[in-house]
């Protein structure tokens, strides 16, 4: 376990997305979205791409502007809960030893879902769940508000440039930013924008992660621009 950091009075803390960054849920969300569209006679792809696009209020907005909006979030959420309990799941290759190795008391879960989901999700793939989880009803503006990485790094007692953001989302990237944070990008094809430094794969992070939670990585705390 990676639990003192190189350099003497520098601790280090890591704050991890979800979906798409440690657990890999873009075919639920595409299921969920789609049987969604089918209990309101809607083409499936088409709300899907709105989806991708925009958060849920602002999707029915657009999709079926007609509706009362608190009717639609209600089916989503129940579609999203009968998912956690019976849809296919998997954790990223290396987010296993990842999780497990670093300090406890030295990462957080920051995610735009729910924290039953996210503990339903855990529990399936065998992920811990650390201390400190921020979720959508635990900020009223969510990413890419810098809010939801303010509270993470408070709630764990870290100053923000002792902070180490993992996303794979623009919106979560340029939360992580906002909150003044040092942000890497994994799990996508190409650099999202503004990352400081992007890797394809979760598992080919994991040896920078655990530098920096080391102390390892100085200079990454003000933000330097590499893009790999």
């Amino acid at each position: 376990m990676i639990s003192e950091p190189a350099c003497p009075g520098t601790k280090r803390y890591v704050l991890f997305d979800v979906d798409g960054t440690l657990i890999d849920a873009l075919d639920n969300q595409r299921l969920v979205w789609r049987a969604w569209a089918q209990r309101y006679g809607l083409d499936p792809d088409e709300v899907y791409r709105v989806a991708l696009r925009t958060r849920p209020t602002e999707t029915f907005a657009q999709v079926v502007p007609d509706r009362d909006p608190q009717e639609c979030l209600a089916a989503l959420h129940e579609l999203e809960d009968e998912d956690v309990r019976a849809g296919s799941y998997a954790a990223f290759d290396g987010a296993l030893e990842l999780l497990n190795a670093l300090d406890p008391e030295a990462w957080a879960l920051v995610t735009s879902n729910y924290e039953h989901r996210v503990r339903g999700r855990f529990a399936r793939t065998g992920l811990p769940v650390p201390k400190v989880v921020v979720d959508a009803a635990a900020v009223a503006d969510g990413k890419p508000s810098p809010v939801p990485y303010i509270q993470a790094a408070e709630q764990l007692g870290a100053e923000p440039k002792d902070c180490l953001v993992i996303e794979d989302a623009p919106s979560g990237v340029q939360s992580g930013l906002r909150a003044g944070m040092t942000v890497w990008g994994v799990n996508t094809p190409t650099a999202v924008e503004g990352v400081h430094r992007h890797f394809g794969s979760l598992r080919e992070a994991i040896p920078e992660i655990f530098a920096f939670a080391s102390g390892a990585h100085p200079d990454q705390l003000e933000g330097s621009a590499t893009v790999e």
